[in-house]
Parts: structure tokens; C-alpha cells; sequence
């Protein structure tokens, strides 16, 4: 009776500690506040301190496949079997969370999928990035979108889209009483409704794509980035209205290019576009 009891309590502690186990956050995830850490230059939080912040954050100093890149042309292999990128995104409840240094747009169980390589990738949230973290030979540009995807075995996914500064664009336009509404508080999170990522436009099917890192902390490593080629554009003010929303007193929220450190940088381009080049 006392072994039966004795191995009833050992299975019922397994249980727990199994269930504490998969309660735990996914520590690949970019950290839900970012207020530890900043971007100025030469002080104790920023971008060339991180990793040493936390443990867990050791990889944003001795990572070797860390973002952002500059997509240099002379790097780059030009492709076509990469694929187009399959995007299957739907309206899904949302919110605005302010981070600290950048503005969330949070889908609620996900807004669809991007299908890469046959793996589905579900798309959890999209923030910005001024200046742009990522450069094309060499030149940054006005603003970034990061939109971040997740498999069902924990693989991260980024699409990442540049502006420069020109028309509006139409999805932040949808987003602007929003954003002013969360901006004139001191709110940290507020519900958005639904919001259709069907709005974000890419405008082009060619893309980099390259292994990289999450471009925040914990800066975890072997991140699939899909850098659309198309340059997109936006007005001063939508990028202004991103920046003054999150009250955290800086002009920008970009960490430094990286060390590409041998990586491979590909270039999809479709085989009709490869057919009809001039020799």
C-alpha cells in the first residue's frame, strides 16, 4: 500500500513538473518589455551592451548569425527556386502594445500563415524600425516592418518591408486614430479590433533572404528573414506618429548592421524575370 502511495505521489509530482514546464514563455520570443535596454551608443544599455545584460541575451554579443545585414549586390546569389512567399493571412482580433522602443501590432492566435518551404508559419505581430535596420548596398531608408512569424515547432519567420519617404502607406493609414489614441496615453497595451494583415502591401514577389537573428533581445539565432525588394513608401508623419506613440524620447529604435560572417545572402527572383533579361 505504501509503495502504491509512494509511486502515486512520484507521478503526480511529474505531472506538475511537466505542466510548469510547458507553462514557461518561449525564451526565442523578442522580450515583451523592452525598457532594460535602449539604443544610445555608448552607454550601459545599448546596443553593444546587450549581451551582457542577461545571460539569456549572450547570443546579441557573441552570436555569429546576428541581424541586421547590409544586402550588398556583390554578395548576393540571384535564385529562383526559392519559392514565392505563399501568404495565406486573414482579419484576426489585435492590439497596439508600446514595448518601450517600438510600436506591436499583436494578432490574437495568430492572423494566417506564410508558407515557406512547405512549413507553415503563423503570423503573430508586425512592428516598426526607424531608420531602417537593414540597408541595400549600403543605403538605409526610413522605416522597416518586421512582420514576425512563428511554426508549430517554435521557428521564427520575419518578412521585413522598407519605406522611404513619399505617399502614404495605406495599412499605417488604417492604424493612425489608433495609434494616436495610444500615443496621447500613457497606456502600455490597447485593443486594436480586428485588423486585416491582407492591408499590408509588399508590391513585389522578389526578396532576400538570408539566416539572421531576432534585431532585439534575447537576439536569437537562425531566424528566416525574407527581405521584400520592393522599396516601399510612407510620409513623415506616419513615422513620426510611430516613434512619438512609445514616449521613450529617441529618434530611433534601429540596431547597428552586423557582421554577415560568410552567410549567404539569395535573391528570389521568378524564372520569368530570369528569361527576360537582356544578355
Amino acid at each position: 500500500m505504501e509503495k502504491l502511495m509512494a509511486t502515486q505521489v512520484l507521478l503526480l509530482f511529474g505531472f506538475f513538473i511537466v505542466l510548469i514546464f510547458h507553462s514557461q514563455p518561449a525564451t526565442s520570443q523578442e522580450v515583451e518589455n523592452e525598457r532594460e535596454f535602449n539604443y544610445k551608443t555608448g552607454g550601459g544599455h545599448g546596443p553593444e551592451r546587450w549581451g551582457e545584460i542577461h545571460s539569456e541575451w549572450s547570443s546579441c554579443k557573441n552570436g555569429s548569425m546576428q541581424s541586421p545585414v547590409d544586402l550588398l549586390n556583390e554578395r548576393v546569389e540571384v535564385v529562383s527556386h526559392l519559392g514565392r512567399l505563399r501568404r495565406s493571412y486573414k482579419p484576426s482580433n489585435s492590439s497596439l502594445r508600446n514595448r518601450g522602443h517600438d510600436m506591436m501590432l499583436k494578432w490574437e492566435g495568430g492572423a494566417g500563415s506564410l508558407n515557406i518551404n512547405g512549413t507553415e508559419y503563423v503570423l503573430n505581430q508586425c512592428h516598426w524600425h526607424s531608420p531602417s535596420e537593414h540597408t541595400i548596398n549600403g543605403q538605409s531608408y526610413d522605416l522597416e516592418a518586421h512582420m514576425v512569424h512563428e511554426s508549430a515547432d517554435g521557428k521564427i519567420a520575419v518578412v521585413g518591408i522598407m519605406y522611404t519617404i513619399g505617399r502614404p502607406d495605406s495599412f499605417l493609414a488604417l492604424l493612425t486614430n489608433r495609434l494616436r489614441a495610444i500615443g496621447g496615453t500613457s497606456d502600455i497595451e490597447r485593443a486594436a479590433g480586428v485588423v486585416d494583415p491582407r492591408h499590408i502591401k509588399i508590391g513585389s514577389r522578389k526578396y532576400f533572404r538570408y539566416i539572421g537573428s531576432l534585431t532585439v533581445p534575447p537576439c536569437t539565432e537562425n531566424v528566416l528573414w525574407a527581405i521584400v525588394n520592393k522599396v516601399r513608401t510612407v510620409t513623415r508623419e506616419q513615422v513620426r506618429l510611430l516613434r512619438v506613440a512609445v514616449h521613450d524620447d529617441s529618434d530611433t529604435n534601429a540596431r547597428p548592421l552586423q557582421p554577415l560572417n560568410s552567410r549567404s545572402i539569395q535573391l528570389f527572383r521568378p524564372d520569368t524575370d530570369l528569361n527576360n533579361q537582356t544578355p
